[in-house]
């Protein structure tokens, strides 16, 4: 187990050494007044907690993601354990930072607003739609996901259309009401569940000698399906994702302090490393090999592997905790990101959503949408899912480069993770089925040459920014 508690370490160490560097690298400013003051409306803006923030970030951005995506990845072999810790500390957790504390600089902006002034205005408009895209399949597949998980320990006579209608009327009530009603009220309740699931089984692992494979860069997917570009997309959330840079505008609007910005943002992504890390490690140990894994994955999808490897490990009654923890993840990253969807379409249009009404027909649609979307099949939602998630924290990646450029601040914290993302995802979408389905050599090229160029444009227009002494920060007048 030397490379499954190893990689764990690493990601703690990695919170303490590289995240405390790239709070320095940012410039924390503690005496600043956040959005949760300065714009309170006791709906979406409003003074909460550290540890209640960190709470609520962790159950937002821990959807299916680092427990599904880690699953499929485990098809891999170990390099899913490689790019988990990885990806978490130098990519995933500097992207949730730099977009949660570049939001927070700027009124609580969401990714659209913040793309529109740091990359340009086209990008607004660009982002405002992908973003929305993104949240509409995150919301469907976070969904349908528990929906299969609660079906499967629930009485024959409850229907999956009644729990998919469950899910959905508490979707609609926790997006409406403020923040604090529903969300703050019940995420402790969930957190405790997360808590038993991710620590029962992480700790079934390591006290019944489970055999999980040791470090290699080997290929293990029976398949044989590269690892390049489809293990960067695969294991998105858990690593980096896109999502993250929805969801975490939510906390900017109502975290105290700058100072608790590391541990609310940076932290909880490393939170959710540990958890991809563990759900890996039981998809690689529990099924006979690569191709036991990937018959079940055939036949159940990730839900069957939750179910048998939660039973298998904690027995009846612990596994049915087991399942409930992971079902809590879901259903907290659905509700928000609906919630979500509901901000930036009202950020977008300039409305106000200090009354119900107000919420309630931006709402509406999205609700309509999504029920429409939960009629297609699961895997396919899955790959639209993956890559719009990625492309999303490429852009988002792209942002923090451009403030930290300007800043005249190390900017390479966030380029050098945006610049790999950026071929990976380009090269995916060139090459897949969903996409162009070019030949993976000719995808290769293609990437590299619309790398090269995505990188052009860049220093072009970030010289160009700071020439022209673009203000990074809004209500800089406030600022220590």
């Amino acid at each position: 187990m030397y490379t499954f508690i190893g990689g764990i370490l690493l990601l703690i160490v990695g919170y303490f050494i590289y995240g405390r560097f790239v709070e320095k690298v940012f410039g924390v400013k503690e005496a600043r007044q956040t959005p949760a003051f300065s714009k309170r409306d006791n709906v979406d803006y409003l003074p909460m907690g550290k540890k209640r923030n960190s709470l609520i970030q962790l159950l937002n951005i821990a959807g299916v993601g680092p427990i599904f995506g880690p699953i499929m990845g485990a098809l891999y072999g170990p390099a899913a354990f490689i790019w988990i810790v990885i990806g978490c500390i130098f990519a995933g957790a500097v992207h949730d930072y730099l977009t949660g504390m570049i939001s927070i600089r700027n009124r609580g902006a969401h990714l659209p607003e913040l793309a529109g002034k740091f990359l340009g205005k086209t990008m607004k408009h660009v982002v405002n739609a992908f973003a929305i895209l993104l949240l509409l399949l995150v919301g469907t597949v976070f969904v349908t996901a528990p929906a299969d998980l609660l079906a499967g320990i629930t009485p024959d006579w409850v229907s999956f259309g009644v729990i998919i209608a469950a899910i959905f009327i508490y979707y609609i009530l926790a997006t409406l009401l403020p923040i604090d009603q529903i969300i703050g009220r019940l995420y402790p309740i969930f957190g405790a569940l997360l808590l038993i699931s991710a620590i029962g089984v992480g700790a079934s692992l390591v006290i019944t000698g489970a055999p999980i494979p040791e470090l290699t860069l080997q290929n293990m997917h029976p398949d044989k399906a590269p690892i390049f570009p489809l293990l960067f997309l695969t294991i998105s959330c858990g690593a980096l994702s896109g999502f993250h840079a929805t969801q975490t505008p939510i906390i900017s609007r109502t975290t105290q302090n700058e100072s608790q910005g590391r541990f609310i943002f940076y932290g909880m992504m490393i939170a959710e490393g540990i958890i991809a890390m563990i759900w890996a490690a039981a998809a690689m140990s529990l099924f006979d090999g690569y191709n036991g894994l990937a018959d079940i994955l055939a036949n159940g999808g990730p839900a069957a592997i939750v179910s048998e490897a939660s039973t298998a490990m904690l027995g009846a009654i612990g596994g049915t905790l087991a399942v409930l923890g992971v079902i809590v993840l879901p259903i907290t990253s659905g509700d928000t990101a609906f919630r979500s969807a509901r901000m930036i379409i009202a950020d977008y249009l300039n409305i106000s959503q200090t009354k119900l009404m107000s919420r309630l027909w931006i709402a509406v649609p999205l609700f309509i949408i999504s029920y429409g979307l939960t009629n297609i099949d699961f895997t396919l939602l899955w790959r639209y899912f993956s890559w719009a998630n990625q492309s999303t924290a490429v852009i988002a990646l792209w942002v923090g480069a451009m403030y930290l450029f300007i800043a005249k601040k190390n900017y390479w914290i966030a380029m050098i993770p945006g610049i790999f993302m950026t071929m990976a995802t380009t090269t995916y979408i060139l090459n897949a089925a969903i996409g162009f389905g070019l030949p993976m050599n000719i995808s290769y090229i293609g990437a590299s040459i619309a790398t090269a160029l995505i990188i052009a444009l860049f220093y072009k227009a970030a010289i160009k920014a700071r020439a022209n002494k673009l203000q990074l920060d809004d209500d800089a007048n406030i600022a220590a």
